[in-house]
């Protein structure tokens, strides 16, 4: 009954969520239904029940979240403890929601474990095609927040390929800088990054772009004009361009020198990326990826409940009757030679 109960509250939240207004409406009757779930919670803790918990903070979080009530989807993350033997299904879809709630605070790197694990966790055949092609639309945009960028194969799945050709684009104007083709492409799929649930944070790639583009200029010339900085940048005078390469060196995206009364940008020798500590940093995190993956295949496996408890209990206990056994015996054959010796009298 208990999943019974969890597949009832789905029904129930995803019946509300058709209703007009619908989300992101304020007016919304998703809302309406907040107290009943917060209140179904409370119930499945109280009776430990693992599968309507899991489900109920799963539908609390993604009602949080259609509303952009951000705060309240933060607290009910920290006061509530998700159950560790939760379906798998259900996992998935905390973690998800889960980065998506750190991505819009900010907080990259911990938005990058949730959807990874997320991503791996999610059956990649045409069961949950739609679940894993949207934490992958999330999880690129992250990696892109982060200074990243995603892997070409990711683009070259079946799966994938085709509802990920957006984001594909967006990654070739990032990497290479491209201000004006990252505007571009983002007005040509506006309508598809909203209903995606990712505007908001691919309108942060901006920056990025800016910073991306100062690098590869900074790379491909020793010396740059800051007029020309402004053509290929897209940027409308000198003096943002100045700006940008003023708070791009602060930042330490480049190392270059800035010559205001000349009005050029001038690159410093670029050092030995193996005499510093990116390769062991990145070594690191591939290393405690792995051991994540060992730790939760070790949890996810089943074990005999005190099986072998059960066995050597058994075995004791045999030991035990043997052992009085032979006392029983070694008593009798004593008792045997007494009454011998006492006929023979």
């Amino acid at each position: 009954l208990d999943s019974l109960a969890a597949k009832s509250y789905f029904y129930y939240h995803l019946f509300h969520e058709q209703l007009d207004p619908k989300p992101p409406s304020k007016q919304s009757p998703v809302v309406a239904t907040r107290s009943k779930l917060l209140a179904a919670l409370r119930s499945a803790v109280l009776r430990k029940d693992n599968d309507t918990q899991s489900a109920v903070i799963v539908l609390l979080l993604r009602n949080y979240i259609s509303t952009a009530d951000i705060n309240q989807a933060d607290l009910l993350v920290n006061q509530t403890s998700f159950p560790p033997n939760a379906p798998n299904n259900q996992v998935c879809r905390y973690l998800y929601y889960l980065g998506r709630i750190r991505a819009i605070q900010l907080s990259y790197t911990a938005a990058h474990e949730h959807l990874t694990s997320a991503t791996r966790k999610s059956p990649t055949n045409n069961v949950a095609a739609g679940f894993y092609q949207s934490a992958m639309k999330l999880l690129i945009v992250v990696e892109l927040l982060m200074g990243d960028i995603p892997d070409r194969a990711i683009f070259r799945q079946p799966s994938l390929e085709r509802a990920l050709y957006p984001y594909f684009r967006l990654v070739q104007a990032v990497r290479v800088g491209d201000l004006q083709g990252f505007v571009r492409v983002v007005e040509e799929n506006v309508t598809q990054f909203r209903r995606d649930g990712t505007y908001t944070l691919i309108l942060r790639l901006r920056q990025n772009v800016i910073k991306t583009g100062v690098r590869m200029l900074s790379l491909s010339y020793s010396r740059i004009s800051l007029r020309d900085i402004c053509l290929r940048l897209g940027v409308e005078s000198e003096e943002s361009a100045e700006y940008i390469v003023a708070k791009a060196i602060r930042d330490g995206v480049i190392e270059a020198t800035l010559d205001h009364e000349h009005g050029f940008m001038e690159s410093k020798q670029a050092g030995d990326i193996y005499a510093t500590r990116e390769p062991a940093e990145a070594f690191h995190e591939r290393i405690k990826a792995c051991l994540s993956i060992h730790d939760e295949c070790v949890m996810a496996m089943r074990y005999p409940m005190n099986k072998h408890r059960q066995e050597l209990k058994n075995a004791q206990e045999a030991r035990e009757r043997e052992r009085e056994l032979a006392k029983e015996i070694q008593d009798g054959d004593m008792d045997e030679d007494d009454a011998g010796e006492f006929e023979g009298m």
